[in-house]
């Protein structure tokens, strides 16, 4: 019995982290994704209003600034749910 146990476990255990490594990789490719559509708005806007080489610094702050504020607003957005979730 003790065998099975540990076999199970080890099962569990395996695609418990494979489906976190999935889970990163797809994520990864989102966020790619989502970075280059960020890029290419803050870009395409920035170059409107700021023709020449002052732009590039620009967007490039703008970027920064959006990227960040999008970050920290889904990290507490999720500490919220999971407080939420663990409260219950």
């Amino acid at each position: 019995m003790e065998k099975q146990s540990k076999k199970r476990r080890l099962h569990t255990e395996i695609v418990r982290q494979m489906l976190t490594l999935a889970t990163s990789g797809f994520g990864l490719v989102a966020a790619l994704a989502w970075n280059n559509v960020v890029q290419e708005l803050v870009k395409e806007y920035i170059t409107r209003v700021l023709p020449g080489p002052e732009s590039g610094i620009i967007s490039l702050l703008i970027y920064a600034i959006v990227v960040t504020t999008l970050a920290v607003t889904v990290t507490l957005q999720l500490s919220r749910a999971l407080q939420k979730l663990k409260s219950k």
